[in-house]
């Protein structure tokens, strides 16, 4: 089973892909997006879309997972990451995947035992997980914990 787990940001959306057979996992790929902040909404959502679709077609994964949306304090951000998520969830409808969402307080008890933890602490709990993996930022850590807690949480 190939998991594309996803962490959704209009800036920077991070991919990270496992195999998961059983209890044991393995690193496949990982990965940045970044839209150019001056370009108009609409293209930087036609990036994230279109990056997202490649990654999907050039590893064939199974299933996708994504961190649900949060609400943030400033209405304008929550309504940008909504639409990010948009582009993200279109882009893996049009590959032909289901896609599980997680909260992140899930995500973060499933890789690391507490739903509390920090970046630190679920970075760390990668290297023991994925041994080996080179990490292409933290919005790749993030998704690839993504990918390893719908491992944990979800069969089939």
């Amino acid at each position: 089973m190939i998991i594309l787990g996803l962490d959704p940001s209009l800036s920077c959306t991070g991919w990270g892909l496992i195999r998961a057979e059983g209890s044991r996992l393995a690193h496949i790929a990982n990965g940045q997006v970044k839209t150019n902040p001056k370009a108009p909404i609409a293209e930087r959502l036609l990036h994230l879309h279109d990056a997202i679709h490649a990654v999907a077609g050039q590893y064939l994964p199974d299933r996708a997972a994504a961190e649900e949306v949060f609400v943030n304090k400033n209405a304008q951000s929550t309504l940008k990451l909504a639409q990010a998520r948009g582009a993200i969830l279109a882009a893996c409808a049009r590959a032909s995947l289901t896609v599980n969402e997680h909260s992140a307080r899930l995500v973060k008890k499933s890789v690391v035992g507490t739903g509390a933890a920090d970046k630190t602490q679920v970075q760390a709990m990668l290297k023991v997980l994925l041994p080996g993996a080179v990490i292409e930022g933290a919005d790749a850590a993030d998704a690839l914990a993504v990918a390893i807690a719908d491992a944990h949480l979800t069969r089939g």
